[in-house]
């Protein structure tokens, strides 16, 4: 792939929310991995904190004080019971449901954990300003505002890994939903956008270009070829890879996706030219500038 054509691919890809979103989130996920220690994570820690407003708590406003379904809960709550973190009893006002308290080393594990999450914090907004923390923050809070509880905690709501994470799974079920009729999820859409971009390239290349493993570029490859929209070819250069082609069919596909996802873009972040989709797309854009070391 031409270092020009790789750069059209990125321009296309990186001016769309849902997409910088999207590498946002798996920028945090890896930092967290990086970071957290042993069994930590922001949901562990978002559940945790929940509980400090007060307890007990059902699983269900737990689910909603954290931004989560209420299935990630369920698995939250038997991780945390199982670590010894809280205690999930029969809730009283409705014995067919779950409520918790935290355990005397729940909240120890805060106090523990607390360094780590502010050292993430650090490290994830490393690359931008004070101001354009805030600025970002703002802007992630008003795409998950609505799908948090009023007593979600102020430190999740300072915590931009946190509303990365949460704005991505809002923008991403969404679009899942929206792009349903055509018969493709949402990286599939940017799979075409990028063969669109850049043309024929191998199946390394395009996971190097979508920055996903290739386990994950066979499984899209395989629906878009079954759905008779991508075309897999020897590579004339090197027989034992595969070069990657648009058919005609999915022109139409992608012209549909296209208009899908540019009017949830409009509803939810304003025309591509208003001030704040700009803003918003270039701190994700340089939020995503600095590196994870592995």
């Amino acid at each position: 792939m031409e270092e020009s054509a790789r750069r059209a691919a990125l321009s296309d890809l990186y001016s769309l929310p849902g997409h910088l979103l999207w590498r946002s989130s798996a920028r945090v996920g890896a930092e967290i991995a990086l970071l957290l220690p042993g069994r930590a994570d922001l949901h562990a820690y978002a559940a945790l904190q929940a509980l400090a407003q007060d307890e007990p708590l059902s699983q269900q406003r737990l689910a909603n004080m954290c931004g989560v379904s209420g299935t990630t809960m369920t698995s939250v709550a038997e991780a945390l019971q199982r670590d010894g973190l809280a205690e999930r009893l029969r809730n009283p006002d409705d014995r067919r449901s779950y409520a918790l308290t935290r355990t005397t080393a729940g909240r120890a594990a805060v106090r523990r954990w607390e360094p780590d999450v502010r050292g993430l914090e650090a490290r994830l907004t490393a690359p931008l300003t004070d101001t354009e923390v805030l600025r970002l923050r703002r802007h992630l809070s008003s795409l998950v505002g609505d799908q948090l509880d009023e007593r979600t905690p102020q430190a999740l709501l300072d915590s931009t890994g946190f509303l990365i994470t949460r704005s991505h799974a809002v923008i991403h079920r969404e679009l899942l939903t929206a792009l349903e009729p055509l018969g493709i999820e949402p990286r599939h859409f940017g799979t075409m956008r990028a063969l669109r971009a850049a043309g024929q390239v191998t199946q390394g290349q395009l996971g190097a270009l979508l920055d996903v493993s290739p386990a994950s570029v066979v499984q899209i490859v395989d629906h878009l070829e079954d759905l008779g929209l991508v075309e897999r070819q020897r590579d004339p250069a090197d027989r034992r890879a595969y070069r990657l082609h648009l058919l005609p069919p999915s022109a139409a596909v992608l012209a549909e996706a296209s208009a899908v996802a540019d009017t949830l873009n409009d509803d939810r972040y304003g025309g591509p030219r208003t001030r704040p989709r700009v803003e918003l797309v270039r701190l994700l854009q340089k939020f995503l500038a600095a590196p994870v070391d592995h």
